[in-house]
């Protein structure tokens, strides 16, 4: 079974070391960069499963390169975790609405490091599981292959976006509550962070085009997909 391929984005130097160390011992193929540039050439040609991005990089931000990962469509389902020595709500935020899958705040324990990314790619995989298909007027799910259409057109959703959206049909006429999606699609219940969902479902709806309405919001609890 090929292993699975980690890339970092870090400008430190012991730190990246220790990352690549860690990250090989646990069985991860790893390639690492120490700026934002070359990060993002490196994604388009290693193709990672999974990207470990620090936030504090010189010239392009981490900000910035994930919402370059976001907008190529080679890397737009990639999961990030992003690494941040702030530790400040509004970085976690920043990042979780650009669509981060995880953070990580400096200084860290690698074994949980190591813990968080099997958690988000073991997400990942149960998000492509279900071997169900969905279609209504020109929109259709392909659970099993991680793949939305509408009217033929690939819709192309990151892998926050597609748990989220496979969360609310497969409990369609159900209101899902932000707490509930919080726990179930991140998997950790971001206290105060309920306005990551409201970010997500917006960024859904854009891309559902006619089909944006489906998402119903039920005010004051939370969202539910109409049937």
């Amino acid at each position: 079974m090929p292993k699975e391929r980690i890339l970092v984005i870090e400008d430190h130097a012991d730190t990246r070391s220790l990352l690549e160390y860690h990250l090989a011992a646990a069985g991860f193929e790893v390639r690492a960069s120490s700026d934002g540039f070359a990060g993002l050439d490196l994604a388009a040609a290693f193709r990672p499963d999974l990207v470990l991005l620090d936030v504090m990089l010189p010239g392009l931000d981490g900000f910035e390169v994930l919402r370059r990962l976001r907008k190529a469509r080679a890397s737009a389902a990639t999961p990030v975790i992003l690494l941040t020595a702030k530790g400040e709500e509004l970085d976690r935020v920043v990042g979780l609405e650009l669509g981060a899958d995880d953070y990580v705040v400096k200084p860290f324990s690698p074994r949980e490091l190591v813990l968080r990314i099997k958690a988000v790619l073991r997400r990942l995989q149960e998000a492509q599981a279900p071997a169900a298909t969905f279609r209504a007027d020109g929109l259709e799910i392909d659970f099993e292959a991680h793949a939305v259409s509408l009217d033929g057109a690939p819709v192309e959703l990151t892998a926050t976006e597609f748990k989220l959206l496979s969360e609310l049909i497969g409990n369609r006429g159900r209101v899902r509550t932000r707490e509930h999606l919080l726990d179930t699609v991140w998997e950790t219940h971001f206290e105060g962070y309920s306005r990551t969902v409201d970010t997500h479902v917006r960024r859904l709806r854009q891309k559902l085009g006619r089909h944006a309405a489906r998402i119903e919001t039920v005010r004051g609890v939370g969202y539910r997909f109409r049937d």
